[in-house]
């Protein structure tokens, strides 16, 4: 069931932004991969900034909206603890 004021979407649509939402994701981390991956300089809401190249960090420092690119955050998480 859904919650109060919840709505519930299908559709190539959906599927589409879906796809573009987690594309979104791995394009941001792409370039700090492998041997010569660039740093990220990323700065909150309080104006920390944090300067690095680990793709799990940059993911969870991200304000991500998006129910299926949170998904992909959470999955990044978790393998990330595992190693």
């Amino acid at each position: 069931s859904l919650a109060i004021g919840g709505e519930r979407s299908s559709g190539q649509d959906v599927r589409t932004g879906n796809v573009m939402a987690c594309c979104a994701i791995a394009n941001i981390v792409k370039s700090s991969l492998g041997p010569v991956g660039l740093d990220k300089m990323l700065v909150d809401e309080v104006g920390d900034v944090t300067v690095t190249n680990d793709g799990a960090t940059i993911v969870r420092l991200l304000e991500i909206e998006h129910p299926a690119a949170k998904v992909l955050a959470e999955l990044a998480a978790q393998q990330d603890d595992e190693v």
